[in-house]
């Protein structure tokens, strides 16, 4: 082919393509995948359900460290402020007894949650199946999910939760004697737990007590007066659930003596994370974690003065 012949024929290949419609591009999607991750624990079944994320401008709520600290470490792990956290509940299936652990803050307090139930039933369950809800903490992050428009959301389950927390969140007498700022969390967990007091269906528990074969409650209080964390437990295979222990990974895990200005115990919270923290390091232990990215499953690493977080594998279960 001479050079004036291949000239024209892309010449005239370019006129075609002119000419020619274009493909329409496919529209974005714009969702994630459904929000459930699974694994084994010896022979516990454990899986971990996203509600959702919410924005926290963390640098307004984090005591014991600068600005100029909170940024650094922030930037270290490719954020800024505002931080966008998961907020994760965590299902239980010991083949005998299905146990949520905490419901998310329900759409509630901000757009981004919500999603308990439709990752409950995309990962294989119905609300209907939950035996027993075990509460770490009544804010509206944690108990938000449980209930709408005074209906329970888990018709069959038992809600349980530490006595010391119950008698601080849900008597009037305390609700009465809050700060207008500090009212709103009193009133919501008061109308969130109704319906399920009103049904005979919340039971709070004394002390560190076991609750059904395999998961145990211990407290852990400071971040509020009866937070608890609950231990699960087959074949020699660990897990603790650590509620709000920890809120931000870039920050508190480096620097774990830092807590929140909404801890009602800032010193206690600040030593229950250490300590959770070193027995988990040295026991290698699994944390599920409320605020974690989303599963918030992982091992905690001793690293110098802090500790790093390890996140879970992918792994499919077999």
């Amino acid at each position: 082919m001479g050079m004036k012949q291949g000239l024209r024929m892309l010449a005239a290949l370019a006129a075609l393509l002119a000419i020619a419609p274009l493909r329409a591009q496919a529209p974005m999607v714009k969702t994630q995948a459904p929000g459930f991750y699974r694994l084994m624990l010896g022979e516990f079944e454990i899986t971990a359900l996203l509600d959702g994320t919410m924005h926290l401008p963390i640098k307004e709520f984090l005591s014991g460290v600068t600005a100029a600290e909170v940024d650094r470490d922030l930037a270290r792990d490719f954020l800024q402020d505002p931080v966008e956290l998961s907020v994760n509940a965590f299902l239980v299936n010991t083949g005998t007894k299905l146990v949520l652990i905490d419901s998310g803050e329900g759409g509630r307090m901000d757009p981004g949650t919500g999603h308990l139930i439709a990752s409950l039933k995309a990962a294989g369950y119905q609300p209907s199946q939950v035996d027993e809800i075990y509460v770490t903490h009544m804010h509206g992050d944690h108990i938000g999910g449980l209930s709408r428009d005074g209906e329970r959301l888990f018709p069959n389950a038992v809600v349980r939760a530490s006595r010391q927390e119950a008698d601080y969140w849900l008597k009037a007498e305390n609700l009465a004697a809050a700060s207008d700022d500090a009212k709103p969390g009193f009133q919501q967990a008061i109308e969130w737990l109704a319906p399920y007091v009103k049904a005979g269906k919340f039971l709070p528990f004394d002390g560190d007590v076991a609750l059904i074969p395999g998961v145990r409650a211990l407290g852990t209080h400071g971040h509020t007066p009866g937070h608890t964390c609950y231990l699960i437990e087959s074949r020699g295979n660990r897990m603790l659930a650590i509620g709000d222990l920890v809120h931000v990974e870039a920050v508190q895990f480096p620097k774990p003596q830092v807590t929140l200005k909404f801890d009602t115990d800032s010193n206690a919270a600040r030593a229950e994370r250490l300590r959770v923290f070193q027995e988990a390091a040295g026991n290698r232990e699994w944390i599920a974690a409320a605020h974690m990215s989303f599963p918030g499953l992982g091992h905690v690493r001793a690293d110098g003065a802090g500790y790093d977080w390890v996140p879970a594998s992918y792994s499919v279960p077999h």
